[in-house]
């Protein structure tokens, strides 16, 4: 395993005395209900209430600047005491917040993360057993009776939806400013499919940064659907179109495109398939290749990121495709994801590290 400088510090010796390793444990005995406590400080409002009090607030004046009873202040303000979110002055009763408060109010990457975790996944990882035994996304069934949650995502409960895309929209926006550059200034890309395009998020961005490309969109027929409704009266969505295509059915082939193809995207999107599957998605996409076409997998590979938390988040992440995605697939690191390219005949020309949160792309071309 090649792990980043930042990540071969922390996961290859220890770090914790044997009282902080102790202290972790029972943090994560209780990571539930510190999960929950911390969720509705920020939800309430009692963590921004005492990032605008100069001076801190007492119990009492949060009950009263919140409307709670003093019994729930109490409770909260206690846990979130031994969770570390805030202080307390002995002297004057009055409480401030802590960094680690700052970050869970302030951090856009922290809310995202908080509300993706509460509507999406927190009653599906009860879960997690079953599903990382059969294969099978088993926290998804208090959603609907879909195989993944790709095929259910237009029929979620709107607040639902909002957190799933919310997490979805916000690691993958942040690189598409560079990423446009790398696609459009240095490899000048005229066609482009954008496999997995979900709502044409990408597809507008790069029909607005170029205004010659083409763009087609391959993608479940139900997504497409959705897709085009969000494109509707866009500039340059008359350069969008859909394919519907089940990804997941090895007879389903990529569509030749006349002329030949300069790019085929993949954008968080191959981590929503187990090892096996991307090996046979990305050997349909060959067979849509000239020698010329280039194929830019975008992720957030966990092994290659600049700091250590950015790996946490990303192989907590794995659990979510395991117990509500789809049951079989993960956030890979570049090993994997190399052994998937080199079986399906395709090789690694050139890696874009540090891109946005953290993500890399593949540039991939058919192999020499």
């Amino acid at each position: 395993m090649n792990l980043s400088p930042a990540l071969q510090k922390k996961y290859t010796e220890e770090q914790l005395s044997a009282r902080e390793a102790q202290r972790l444990a029972e943090f994560i005995a209780w990571g539930p209900v510190v999960f929950q406590a911390s969720r509705l400080m920020v939800k309430w409002g009692i963590l921004d209430l005492l990032r605008d009090a100069e001076c801190g607030l007492t119990r009492q004046e949060i009950c009263e600047k919140t409307g709670l009873s003093d019994y729930a202040v109490k409770c909260l303000l206690e846990a979130s005491l031994s969770i570390g979110t805030i202080f307390v002055n002995q002297e004057t009763n009055r409480f401030s917040l802590s960094k680690t408060g700052w970050f869970l109010i302030n951090d856009p990457a922290t809310r995202v993360n908080l509300d993706f975790n509460h509507d999406v996944n927190y009653e599906g990882w009860f879960h997690l057993e079953e599903s990382l035994k059969n294969g099978k996304p088993e926290g998804l069934k208090h959603f609907g009776d879909w195989p993944t949650v790709y095929e259910g995502l237009s029929s979620l409960p709107p607040q639902v939806q909002k957190s799933w895309f919310g997490f979805d929209h916000f690691y993958s926006d942040s690189s598409f400013p560079e990423a446009l550059k790398i696609i459009f200034d240095e490899h000048h890309v005229q066609s482009l499919y954008d496999v997995g395009g979900n709502t044409g998020k990408w597809a507008l961005q790069c029909v607005g940064y170029n205004e010659k490309v083409e763009v087609t969109i391959l993608d479940l027929p139900q997504q497409i659907g959705m897709m085009q409704e969000n494109i509707k009266g866009k500039k340059g969505a008359e350069r969008i179109k859909g394919y519907g295509i089940n990804l997941l059915d090895p007879n389903a082939l990529f569509p030749k495109r006349k002329g030949g193809l300069d790019a085929i995207w993949m954008s968080q999107f191959l981590d929503c398939f187990s090892m096996e599957e991307i090996v046979g998605i990305l050997k349909r996409a060959k067979a849509a290749m000239t020698p010329e076409t280039r194929i830019y997998i975008m992720e957030t590979l966990w092994d290659r990121q600049r700091y250590e938390p950015a790996a946490f988040c990303l192989t907590m992440t794995s659990l979510y495709f395991t117990a509500i995605a789809n049951g079989n697939s993960k956030m890979y690191n570049t090993e994997d994801m190399e052994a998937c390219i080199r079986e399906a005949g395709l090789q690694i020309e050139q890696i874009h590290d540090h891109l946005g949160q953290g993500h890399s792309i593949l540039v991939v071309k058919k192999r020499d």
